[in-house]
């Protein structure tokens, strides 16, 4: 299975990586209405990238746990590769 270090942005892709870091949930507005977010950062032997988890998504994981993510869309936001499950993508607690 491709690594962190090999996602280009534009592309669907299936990663396995611990997550390190969550940011606070906080509230947004979206051409969607309104939403919750927050961010994980996810990193494995190849690299990190930010996982963007919304609404249900965003209480849901906790530091120290491995995920895989499956179909997940990465795209390039603020000059930064980010991964998210876009319309097909899901995402599973491995430990």
């Amino acid at each position: 299975m491709p690594g962190i270090g090999s996602l280009r942005a534009n592309a669907n892709a299936t990663i396995e990586a611990t997550i390190t870091a969550i940011s606070p949930v906080r509230d947004v507005s979206t051409s969607r209405g309104p939403a919750r977010v927050a961010d994980a950062t996810l990193q494995d032997e190849t690299g990190t990238i930010t996982l963007t988890l919304w609404n249900d998504e965003a209480g849901r994981y906790s530091v120290g746990q491995k995920v895989k993510i499956t179909d997940g869309w990465v795209k390039d936001f603020r000059g930064k590769l980010q991964i998210s499950m876009g319309r097909s993508g899901t995402i599973q607690i491995l430990a």
